[in-house]
C-alpha cells in the first residue's frame, strides 16, 4: 500500500504528459538504462544471439539498442493509458481488416485473439468497442493488490476487462453456459515450466516449452482464432492486420493452432526484431528439451 501511494502520484503525472515529453523521457530513461544500469543486458544479449546466430555483432547491437527505446516507449504508454482518451487511442491504433475479426461475435460466435509480447500488444485491447463483442485479456495477477486494481480499473475504462490466468477455464465455462459472446486476448508467447505434456517446439530456433491452452480453449468452446500483427507505423502510431489460424478448431490436427501462431510470429518479429520484448527469459528451460 505504501509502495502504490508513494509511486502514484508520479505514474499519474506521467500519463498527463503530452507525447512528445512523455517520448522525451522515454529517451532520457533508455538512454540511462543502455549505457549505465546495462538492465537485463545478459539476458537480452542472450536472447537476441540465440535467435539471430547469423546477424553480426554490429546488427544485433542495433536491435538491443533500439530495444531499450521501445521497451521504454511501452512501458510509459501503459502510464499513459490512465488519462488517454479513447478517440486518442483510435488516432493512434489502426485496424486494417476489422471484418475479419467482427464476423465471428455477429454469428454469436467467440473469437481468441493470439498475440506474441510485440509493439504494442498493451494497447490492442483498448480497441474493444470496435470489436462488437465484449473483451477480455488474459493475464497474469501482480502481487501488489494496488497496482493490480489499477490495472483492471484502466482498462475497464476503455471497456476491456481482465481474467486471472488462473481462472480462464471456469470464467470461459460460466460464459458459455450463459451464451456469452466474446472476444479473448492471449499473449501466448511465455515460456511454462515443462512437464511431461509439454509441447516442445522451435522458437526463433531454439527447442523450447510453449503454452497450448488458447488452442485448447478453442477446441473446448468451438471458438475461432485470430492471430494479431501488431505493427508500429512511427513512434505512438501503431496498426494490426488480423488474420485467420482456425475458423474450425475442431477440425485442426494436434498443436496445428499453435505452431501456426507461433510461424506467424516468427516472421512478424524478423521483421522488426527491436520490437519484441528480449528482457524476458523466454530460453529459460531449452536444456531441458528431450
Amino acid at each position: 500500500r505504501i509502495a502504490f501511494i508513494l509511486l502514484f502520484p508520479i505514474i499519474l503525472i506521467i500519463s498527463l504528459l503530452p507525447f512528445p515529453l512523455l517520448y522525451l523521457l522515454s529517451d532520457i530513461i533508455s538512454f540511462f538504462l543502455f549505457h549505465f544500469t546495462g538492465y537485463r543486458r545478459a539476458m537480452i544479449r542472450k536472447n537476441i544471439l540465440l535467435s539471430f546466430p547469423n546477424k553480426s555483432e554490429i546488427e544485433r547491437l542495433k536491435i538491443e539498442r533500439s530495444f531499450y527505446t521501445n521497451m521504454c516507449d511501452v512501458f510509459l504508454e501503459m502510464f499513459k493509458s490512465i488519462s488517454i482518451s479513447l478517440k486518442t487511442i483510435n488516432n493512434r491504433f489502426k485496424i486494417n481488416n476489422i471484418d475479419l475479426l467482427t464476423q465471428f461475435p455477429k454469428n454469436k460466435r467467440s473469437v481468441i485473439i493470439m498475440c506474441g509480447h510485440y509493439a504494442s500488444y498493451e494497447w490492442i485491447l483498448f480497441l474493444g468497442k470496435k470489436f462488437e463483442s465484449y473483451t477480455y485479456g488474459i493475464y497474469t495477477p501482480l502481487s501488489n493488490i494496488y497496482f493490480d486494481n489499477l490495472v483492471k480499473r484502466i482498462r475497464e475504462k476503455h471497456d476491456a476487462f481482465l481474467i486471472s490466468r488462473y481462472h480462464i477455464l471456469e470464467t470461459i465455462k460460466e460464459h458459455n453456459k450463459k451464451n456469452h459472446t466474446a472476444v479473448y486476448g492471449f499473449a501466448a508467447d511465455q515460456s511454462p515450466y515443462p512437464s511431461e505434456k509439454t509441447y516442445w517446439r522451435l522458437f526463433m530456433g531454439n527447442k523450447v516449452p510453449v503454452f497450448t491452452g488458447a488452442e485448447r480453449i478453442a477446441r473446448d468452446f468451438d471458438m475461432a482464432v485470430v492471430y494479431a500483427d501488431i505493427k508500429r507505423v512511427k513512434r505512438g502510431y501503431y496498426e494490426v492486420d488480423f488474420k485467420l489460424i482456425s475458423d474450425y478448431p475442431r477440425k485442426t490436427r494436434e498443436n496445428e493452432i499453435t505452431d501456426l501462431f507461433f510461424n506467424m510470429l516468427e516472421k512478424t518479429i524478423k521483421i522488426d526484431p527491436s520490437q519484441y520484448l528480449w528482457s524476458h527469459n523466454r530460453f529459460k528451460y531449452m536444456h531441458l528439451a528431450p
